[in-house]
């Protein structure tokens, strides 16, 4: 299934949440995000812009892939994901396997869902802290990802497909 996002910084998060009620969306999730990545010595997988995650959310744990397609105004990367019963022993199998953690991070995110488009608040509580919250929007194709962006006052303009270290990148610019 491929993934289609932009995240939306320098937001009024009060401001989005009001919106996104009085549109109908449910909050599916609020809580803790721990995610490790993970690579070979030769860094053969950031080498190609891919992704392997291991990640807990809340009770569950998720082993993700993520392989970028490429796009200037969106972030769509096809992704491959299998929940796990038990993140410790899935990390081992994969420095058995020769891979090592190359990063770790842990936020806290609320999700909304709205007409299968997710809307997540993100704020990270660890070396990343400094990076202010930021809105990410999450559909099934470029159309209604931007009809939802709209819909929250943002225009095209606002939306950017970056990942954590691009902000982070984008900051110190």
């Amino acid at each position: 299934m491929d993934e289609i996002e932009v995240k939306i910084l320098n937001i009024d998060r009060k401001k989005v949440e009001e919106k996104l009620i009085s549109l109908g969306a449910k909050k599916i999730f609020d809580g803790k995000i721990q995610a490790s990545f993970f690579d070979f010595p030769n860094k053969s997988i950031r080498n190609n812009k891919q992704t392997l995650r291991l990640r807990r959310v809340g009770d569950k744990t998720f082993l993700t892939f993520k392989n970028p397609i490429p796009h200037n105004d969106v972030k769509i990367r096809e992704e491959f994901e299998v929940e796990v019963s038990d993140f410790n022993k899935t990390k081992n199998i994969l420095e058995s396997l020769g891979l090592s953690e190359w990063l770790t991070m842990k936020k806290h995110r609320t999700t909304y869902i709205l007409d299968n488009v997710r809307f997540e608040f993100d704020k990270h509580i660890d070396q990343y802290s400094f990076v202010p919250e930021f809105l990410e929007i999450e559909a099934k194709d470029i159309k209604t990802l931007y009809k939802y962006v709209e819909l929250l006052g943002f225009k095209k303009e606002d939306c950017k497909p970056w990942t954590i270290l691009d902000i982070v990148k984008n900051i110190y610019s």
